[in-house]
């Protein structure tokens, strides 16, 4: 199943890879529970089942997602995303140039597919200098694409005019959206998305686990999951008619709840998914998310049980 970065843009697979956890030791703690090897793994099997889409950026494991992807890209054909981060003392366009420069040589790439502004944090830079150096890039030919990550409809409204003065659109908007946190929906991202051709990248869509069928009021996680209210015992009661209905589903279409969460999310329109993967397994089940389809009914069943979280 392919889908296209914004109206016009390069064909890219429903389901792509977001690799956060490849090199982060703070939050996901690898070196310790998973190491080079798994990731590795991960990325091989992704391959090999049919997924070419990798999305990285610069502040993960403090750039060693991006030395482990270029690392294991160099004899593979893949599609690489990676995120330009707003930080203060980037002033000038020339920053973000140097910054993309160096992104390219963690990646061993001489050009990327997508180039992300990960936070709409301005700071002293402008706007106008911000997007007006990734049109350069573009022109330049060191990236295909431009997207933003976390922006709100005004700020992507805003960000597409920019570009598009300089004869580029922007791609992709990449924000969190899941089955159990469907905000975007409500908060006007999904549909000015939609009026400017934007594609939705949808990190973290199955909620750090929650729609995997791992936890249940009766087996919580450990780890920083403990702080997050929705992994409580209230939050995973609440959470109970959706994971019984994806079980429900999996279980009538030989598939994982995760899978079935997945497909939800990929077969609405303009929106592509991109969980994550540390080991081949997971990596092979984001993958059997694509090639089939629930039934209207399903979906429909799924958008009426979720309906608590579009708040």
């Amino acid at each position: 199943m392919q889908k296209t970065l914004g109206k016009s843009g390069p064909e890219v697979t429903a389901i792509g890879i977001g690799t956060w956890s490849w090199g982060d030791r703070i939050f996901w703690g690898y070196g310790n529970q998973y190491d080079a090897a798994d990731v590795e793994a991960a990325f091989l099997a992704a391959v090999e089942a049919g997924i070419t889409l990798f999305d990285t950026a610069e502040v993960y494991g403090l750039g060693e997602s991006e030395r482990l992807l270029g690392r294991f890209s160099q004899t593979h054909s893949v599609q690489i995303a990676t995120k330009y981060g707003p930080l203060p003392w980037r002033l000038t366009g020339q920053s973000v140039t140097d910054a993309l420069q160096d992104s390219l040589k963690r990646l061993q790439a001489s050009r990327i597919t997508l180039y992300q502004v990960h936070w709409p944090f301005n700071f002293l830079m402008s706007s106008e200098s911000l997007f007006s150096a990734l049109a350069q890039a573009v022109s330049d030919g060191w990236i295909e694409t431009v997207g933003v990550s976390n922006y709100s409809a005004t700020q992507m409204t805003e960000a597409h005019r920019i570009l598009a003065r300089h004869g580029v659109p922007l791609a992709v908007n990449q924000v969190r959206y899941a089955l159990v946190n469907r905000q975007i929906e409500q908060n006007g991202i999904l549909e000015a998305a939609r009026r400017l051709g934007v594609t939705i990248l949808a990190y973290s869509p199955l909620a750090q686990g929650l729609l995997t069928g791992k936890y249940a009021a009766g087996a919580k996680p450990d780890g920083a999951r403990q702080l997050d209210s929705r992994f409580s015992t209230q939050g995973l009661t609440k959470l109970a008619p959706v994971t019984q209905l994806l079980q429900q589903y999996a279980d009538r279409h030989e598939r994982t709840m995760a899978q079935v969460a997945l497909n939800w999310l990929i077969h609405q329109e303009g929106v592509i998914a991109i969980p994550g993967a540390k080991t081949a397994k997971q990596a092979r089940d984001n993958a059997g998310a694509m090639g089939w389809s629930l039934t209207e009914q399903e979906h429909s069943e799924l958008e009426r049980v979720s309906r608590p979280w579009l708040q």
